[in-house]
């Protein structure tokens, strides 16, 4: 009973010792060090069964990606084939009836170092400029479709506008129809295409891709899908609403691709063009057309 009583007695002066002049910290650091081997010796089966759980998980994993890819592959294979006759084709027609054939600009590849800190603009920084022939006005790509568009150089890197700024606009097409407009960017990363009429041939879901008609983004390129169609009762026009397919928040890599031989531009830095609203324009033709009617 003594015994006890000073054992006890013995530890609380310990601990009050140690939680006052910290004295035994090094002991009890030596103590846990030495445990340590004992504690992974003790967690050894249990990391065995999660490592063989995880390698059992991963490999049937793999094995179902792998089987899906071969036959993506083998799908692509055979599209691919019908692709390359129909590019035989198009050429031979082509060169029957001397049109000029389609051209593959190069391409450079670019990494995303960070994106702009305006807050009011949806722009990149990619770590391409003007000591690698990057020019302003140059299209931006990735796998998915169209980013966007240089519109500033620097001499180790360049500046993006992405297609959802407001400032930045391109020409595309239906890929279904063939219906020409034009995107514009809006905030919420989405495009608008505006001043069509109410009754235009769109739907939800139909992909945009380029038309090549301003000649800087080649044509056929994939812009954006039609999520959301507006067509109120007084409106003359619908709101068209899009989505851009391009993934440019998910991936760092993307490509510059070379601008065509026939612009030449002298510009390091260009800004993105602003068009004018169709009201404007209407404007302006209904005054000349006036003028034109009145007689001096």
């Amino acid at each position: 009973m003594l015994l006890a009583i000073a054992v006890a007695a013995l530890s609380i002066i310990i601990m009050a010792v140690d939680a006052r002049l910290n004295y035994l910290s090094q002991l009890r650091q030596a103590f846990i060090g030495g445990l340590h081997p004992i504690e992974r010796i003790a967690n050894i089966p249990s990391e065995l069964i999660r490592d063989a759980n995880k390698y059992f998980s991963a490999h049937s994993q793999l094995v179902q990606e792998n089987h899906m890819l071969k036959q993506q592959a083998f799908e692509r294979e055979v599209k691919l084939q019908r692709l390359n006759t129909l590019q035989a084709e198009n050429e031979h027609l082509r060169s029957l009836l001397g049109g000029d054939s389609p051209t593959h600009p190069r391409a450079t590849l670019g990494d995303i170092s960070h994106t702009g800190r305006d807050p009011f603009r949806n722009v990149v920084i990619v770590n391409r400029g003007g000591q690698h022939n990057i020019q302003a006005g140059q299209a931006v790509v990735d796998s998915k479709g169209v980013i966007g568009q240089v519109t500033r150089v620097y001499p180790f890197s360049s500046e993006v506008t992405l297609i959802t700024d407001k400032s930045l606009s391109i020409p595309v097409q239906v890929e279904r129809n063939q219906l020409r407009a034009i995107a514009f960017g809006q905030s919420g990363n989405t495009l608008d295409i505006p001043y069509l009429p109410a009754n235009v041939d769109i739907k939800v879901g139909d992909k945009l891709v380029t038309s090549g008609m301003d000649g800087v983004y080649p044509p056929g390129l994939a812009v954006a899908t039609v999520t959301k169609i507006e067509q109120g009762p007084e409106s003359t026009f619908a709101k068209i609403i899009c989505s851009p397919i391009a993934e440019v928040a998910y991936h760092l890599q993307l490509l510059i691709l070379e601008l065509p031989d026939s612009i030449e531009t002298d510009v390091s830095n260009l800004e993105p063009i602003k068009e004018e609203s169709t009201a404007k324009k209407v404007k302006k033709s209904n005054k000349k057309r006036t003028r034109s009617h009145v007689s001096p």
